[in-house]
């Protein structure tokens, strides 16, 4: 490598010192499709001339056989490694790559400009300090500029370069740059950036990259590379408090117990006061142990273990905090969320919450607006799809530690799981705790569930009936409960046609509409078991996902599910309620086994057909289910 290359005289050590004292800016590009983020990064790689040999020769022939440059180097090969990327021409995944200079070291994140791959682009922009919007010089902006500088802006990055590419293109006109900038400068400047510095060049051909161009004399500002080296990030994140989420109590022997965490934020050294949450236990920091060795002071991203001066409960999953400048503690909060799966959110399903120490379940209780990335306005909606970002009260099962994300991106932000496939769904930055949380509490009762359950003679528990429209639910409900009334036991039964004309007359059929029908039916039931009584809840719930939901809500053994598993062409033979003609005529939307989705349970404690035995015959199967399990008492 030619950069800074050593000399016998050279003193190595000396050199490797300096370069570790470096600062370190990490950035991302980004932009809308093939406005030139691969070609930009490849450009700098190659100018910098921090390539080996045997890459450039790799360059040379990779340009042959893939490259979309005509005759000239394709940079763009440097930083696509995906063969689909190769083939079309395109960025999918996110690239990493390190490079330095005299000045400064580098991390580059090389973003994809497609909308289908955005998740992508807001993950390399989370951990980034600055970033380079790419524009191609023909076209101006597009919607995916819009989209990226916004999504930059919500994940707390402040300094912003518009790079207006392609200028080579567009006869380095200084009119066509001095539109798209003012265009540009418009529409930022509710996001709130602290710079935004705008450069024209030509990524493939070298223009105001390392060097200001001769062909661009209007331009005053400095070339892209120089304006790196020099752009000062440092402040963004130096003034936040001391955090460390505990990944690990570290115990080699009896003689040493520490706990060990990568620092989110802030400086730690011994002798500072700390605060521990959940527990909210108080003590001193003795040391600050490292594999090479104890550290005097100790700061972000660096992995450490602390030990303490007393003997504190700490395990995996709490956070260590600064002693004056605690994290806050909530189970209820609003946050900005960008969605990333191609399924719907929909307010009401459970989801897992995953921040930086741990994870719980959550629910989303109110999507309140979406966000028209084009022009930051604010809109109503139900649910969000891919790409799309919301403002979202969340409620979690669990109070978690938390700083507002404007003040630590770390422990400001977390991702959601879908609970099933395990699939990261959403990004979300939490804006403030929801006051309410601090004001309602649980309610100490002497009389609780089992004292109600006992003077009942009876255990709690709800069968939720679960099935098609004509598999028999409601019919088999109502014979259970007739029986268990009949052994004078305690009941109730939740009818979906009944409850929605009271409960959820305000509700549809979408599936939004679904999904908060059934939390709402869970919640009920929920309290009905709490009172002690046998619930029979006879709903279609169509979703896993939503009588996994009400299966949480209750305590192990209390939720029954009875699938009603009548095939369809047994029920829409049946057709009581003549629905699914209706269904099948186009009269009705949203209709469950026609043209909205069934997901069969996989494990259901009950599983009955009506087109193989009567409704009395499954009724009594079920009482006797109860009888065995112990619900009906002596």
């Amino acid at each position: 490598m030619s950069n800074a290359a050593l000399t016998e005289d050279d003193n190595v050590i000396e050199y490797l010192a300096a370069h570790e004292k470096k600062s370190m800016l990490r950035f991302i590009t980004c932009g809308s499709v093939d406005d030139g983020k691969s070609t930009l990064i490849g450009r700098l790689l190659y100018d910098t001339k921090l390539l080996y040999d045997d890459q450039l020769a790799a360059l040379e022939s990779d340009t042959k056989k893939h490259g979309t440059q005509g005759e000239k180097i394709d940079f763009a090969l440097l930083v696509d490694g995906l063969a689909a990327e190769r083939e079309q021409g395109i960025t999918i995944d996110v690239a990493y790559r390190f490079f330095s200079t005299e000045q400064r070291k580098f991390i580059v994140a090389d973003t994809p400009g497609h909308e289908q791959y955005t998740r992508n682009m807001a993950t390399g922009a989370s951990t980034a300090d600055l970033a380079v919007i790419l524009i191609d010089a023909r076209k101006g902006m597009l919607t995916q500029t819009r989209r990226h500088s916004y999504i930059a802006s919500l994940l707390g990055i402040r300094h912003i370069v518009v790079a207006i590419n392609k200028m080579d293109l567009a006869d380095y006109s200084q009119d066509v740059f001095d539109n798209i900038e003012t265009a540009y400068r418009e529409f930022a400047a509710p996001l709130g950036f602290q710079t935004i510095n705008c450069i024209p060049l030509s990524a493939l051909e070298g223009d105001n990259i390392l060097t200001k161009s001769t062909k661009t004399p209007w331009h005053r500002g400095a070339a892209l590379l120089p304006y790196l080296e020099t752009i000062d990030t440092s402040a963004d994140q130096s003034d936040a408090p001391f955090r460390l989420p505990v990944q690990w109590v570290n115990r080699p022997n009896l003689d040493f117990r520490g706990f060990s965490g990568t620092i989110a934020s802030g400086t730690v050294k011994p002798g500072d006061d700390i605060v521990v949450l959940p527990s909210a236990k108080r003590s001193k920091v003795t040391r600050v142990v490292t594999m090479d060795g104890d550290l005097d002071e100790a700061g972000i991203d660096q992995a450490v273990t602390l030990t303490l001066e007393d003997e504190i409960d700490i395990s995996r999953g709490d956070i260590i905090c600064a002693g004056r400048s605690p994290a806050e503690q909530t189970d209820q909060f609003a946050a900005h969320l960008l969605w990333m799966a191609e399924d719907k959110l929909f307010p009401g399903r459970q989801y897992l919450l995953k921040t930086a120490n741990r994870i719980v379940p959550v629910t989303i209780t109110d999507l309140k607006h979406k966000i028209n990335v084009n022009t930051l306005e604010h809109m109503s909606g139900k649910t969000l799809e891919l790409n799309e970002v919301g403002y979202c009260n969340f409620n979690l099962s669990h109070p978690i530690a938390f700083d507002a994300y404007k003040d630590n991106r770390r422990t400001g932000s977390f991702v959601l799981i879908d609970k099933r496939s395990n699939a990261t769904i959403g990004a979300g930055m939490i804006d403030f705790s929801l006051r309410r949380a601090d004001n309602v509490h649980w309610q100490n009762l002497d009389v609780n569930k089992t004292a109600r359950a006992t003077a009942k003679h009876q255990r709690p528990c709800v069968l939720w009936f679960t099935g098609l429209s004509g598999s028999g639910k409601s019919t088999v409900a109502n014979l259970v409960e007739k029986r268990l009334h009949d052994l004078g036991r305690h009941t109730y039964t939740l009818d979906g046609d009944n409850v929605r004309h009271g409960l959820n007359k305000d509700l549809g059929f979408t599936d939004a509409d679904r999904v908060e029908n059934i939390r709402r039916v869970g919640e009920t039931a929920k309290l009905m078991a709490d009172a002690g009584l046998i619930v029979c809840v006879s709903f279609i719930s169509p979703f896993q996902s939503e009588r996994r939901m009400a299966r949480d809500l209750l305590e192990e053994g209390e939720f029954i599910e009875c699938y009603i598993s009548t095939p369809l062409e047994v029920c829409e033979q049946r057709d009581v309620k003549g629905l699914y003609a209706k269904a099948r005529r186009g009269e009705i939307k949203n209709f469950t086994g026609i043209d909205s989705p069934y997901e069969a349970p996989t494990a259901a404690e009950i599983d009955v057909d009506t087109s193989d035995i009567s409704a009395a015959d499954a009724a009594d199967m079920i009482v006797k289910h109860l009888r065995d399990k112990g619900y009906l008492g002596a």
